[in-house]
């Protein structure tokens, strides 16, 4: 990931670096030094030669990393004589701009062609109209018009959650579209630099409907009509899938984004007796369904493990691996609950989803 970009000379001085030690300088995107991986990656020092017309210029970057939590300390020599030095924490990586690659033009196609259109036709407010009319009418088809009313409003107040998140952090929103068949989705115009970014945005959709089911439940708690329990459910279902740990899914980003934040075995050890312990949970309670989606993809990300290093967010620190294991545990015991409790009734309709879930 990008820690550093600082003029030097006129051009753009950027350094990349890993959780595993390894680092490249680049000047003018010119890698002009770099340092191999290592378990020792505090202390660091990059050195290279300028030729200008005064004569060769002796360029010197050094300073002290830490990951964990993140504090980059560092000062630029020229020939000896200190240019530049700086601290950076983890909130000036957060509210960098994400440097983009060079765009190549695109030669004519069809292919290419229909990709423009596609794009063209997600920026034009109508195209969010149409989504939501086309859901509408395919949920309707499914069910009934009353039941696809209530799934579109769980659907976009589970998306306002990732809207809600983006905006906290700065980021630019487009809205949110409504995919038939498919669900909804958030798009944001800007790119995040944190794991902590992503756990917050992803997980606060499904937190958004966690909340949304719980004060459904209070409302059939207290006037006993039945479509409020229904929405409850349903709700609680839809959101539940969501926070398994299967990408694209938001349990997958939250998964991986802890995953990719632990630098030894011991945080590895920790995350995998965390995953066994919700699928024995989830046999436990009868949930078999749930239990063998949460075992594959606490499989698939601990594959994706050996990759972490090649990330560009920057990952997380300890305090903030606590909070988001705890944030997920708590939001996808919440909505389990709420499907258990409601299937106790012995209503047979809102049963449904915990007969899915011990399928």
């Amino acid at each position: 990931m990008q820690l550093l970009a600082i003029e030097c000379l006129g051009k753009t001085l950027r350094l990349e670096g890993s959780m595993a030690g390894w680092q490249q300088l680049f000047w003018d995107d010119q890698c002009v030094s770099q340092i191999d991986a290592s378990t020792d990656n505090e202390g660091f020092s990059h050195q290279f030669l300028l030729q200008n017309e005064q004569g060769e210029v002796h360029v010197e970057l050094k300073g002290l990393l830490q990951w964990q939590p993140f504090e980059l300390l560092f000062q630029l020599l020229i020939n000896g004589e200190l240019l530049h030095e700086n601290t950076l924490k983890e909130k000036d990586i957060e509210q960098r701009q994400v440097r983009q690659d060079q765009k190549h033009p695109i030669k004519f196609s069809f292919i290419g062609m229909a990709g423009l259109g596609l794009k063209l036709l997600k920026s034009a407010k109508v195209i969010k109209v149409l989504f939501a009319a086309g859901s509408l009418a395919a949920y309707s088809w499914l069910f009934s018009i009353e039941f696809a009313i209530a799934l579109i409003l769980c659907l976009v107040f589970h998306e306002y959650g990732h809207i809600k998140a983006m905006k906290y952090f700065g980021l630019k929103t487009k809205g949110i579209y409504l995919i038939p068949f498919v669900g909804g989705l958030a798009l944001s115009d800007d790119k995040i630099n944190t794991r902590w970014q992503d756990i917050v945005i992803s997980i606060m959709g499904p937190f958004f409907g966690l909340i949304l089911s719980i004060a459904c439940l209070v409302g059939y708690w207290l006037t006993d009509i039945e479509i409020l329990a229904g929405l409850a459910v349903f709700n609680a279902l839809l959101n539940l899938f969501n926070m398994l740990p299967v990408l694209p899914l938001d349990g997958g980003h939250v998964l991986k984004s802890i995953a990719f934040s632990f630098n030894s075995r011991v945080g590895l050890v920790a995350c995998v007796l965390g995953a066994g312990l919700g699928v024995y949970i989830s046999y436990h309670f009868g949930l078999a369904l749930l239990g063998f989606l949460l075992a594959i993809g606490s499989v698939e990300i601990f594959f994706e493990y050996k990759r972490r290093h090649l990330s560009e967010l920057l990952p997380l620190n300890r305090y903030a691996q606590i909070v988001s294991a705890l944030w997920y545990v708590l939001t996808l015991g919440g909505l389990s609950a709420i499907i258990w409790f409601v299937g106790q009734t012995g209503n047979e309709a809102l049963a449904l989803p915990l007969k899915i879930l011990g399928s």
